[in-house]
């Protein structure tokens, strides 16, 4: 096979320079000044609904029937004791069920996102769970009141208490939880605030 001429005149092929543009937005800072007021908000309104928290659990705890003993101490009867871990674990389920709405309730105000509010709703989740706590034992005991002239063998119907206070984390938790969360599956570094 015979070689082609060469043709002199024909340009060599020139590839243009390729631009390589890398356009980094400028991280979002934190904004802590302009959040504060929306904080204080949000602490306020969440830790309100410790009342109506607390009401429910003194609805629902079941109460502890116990034996009035010869030296006036009061003894369970078989199987009342377990009343006692019911109560805490429906004041554990009752947090946890309310800070996980809490977490998601915050993270829907899409202007106010961030660590401040966060804070602000763990800190309010907190002051919720210390007034469920109280509003609950202090309605249970309303709801179950002592005999006026007990004597040694009556049984009695004890209101529910919670006797620990690790059940208080619960609703603090859960809201951090689900905060913490919604924030890591948006995944943009302003979550979401479109804020100038």
């Amino acid at each position: 096979m015979a070689e082609q001429p060469v043709d002199e005149r024909a340009a060599p092929v020139r590839v243009p320079p390729v631009f390589i543009y890398r356009y980094e937005p400028p991280r979002p800072r934190v904004v802590v000044k302009r959040d504060l007021l929306p904080a204080f908000a949000v602490l306020s309104t969440v830790s309100l609904f410790g009342l109506p928290a607390g009401w429910l659990w003194a609805w629902l705890a079941p109460p502890q029937n116990v034996v009035i003993a010869q030296d006036a101490s009061l003894v369970p009867v078989i199987g009342e004791s377990y009343h006692r871990l019911d109560g805490l674990m429906l004041f554990v389920l009752i947090g946890l069920g309310a800070g996980l709405l809490t977490g998601v309730a915050v993270w829907l105000l899409r202007e106010r996102r961030g660590p401040v509010v966060l804070l602000a709703a763990t800190a309010g989740g907190a002051v919720a769970a210390y007034l469920a706590q109280r509003t609950g034992i202090g309605s249970a005991a309303g709801k179950y009141p002592p005999p006026d002239s007990p004597e040694v063998g009556d049984v009695l119907t004890v209101a529910p208490v919670l006797e620990v206070w690790w059940g208080l984390l619960a609703w603090p938790l859960g809201a951090a939880l689900a905060y913490g969360c919604l924030a890591a599956w948006n995944g943009l570094d302003d979550l979401g605030r479109r804020l100038g």
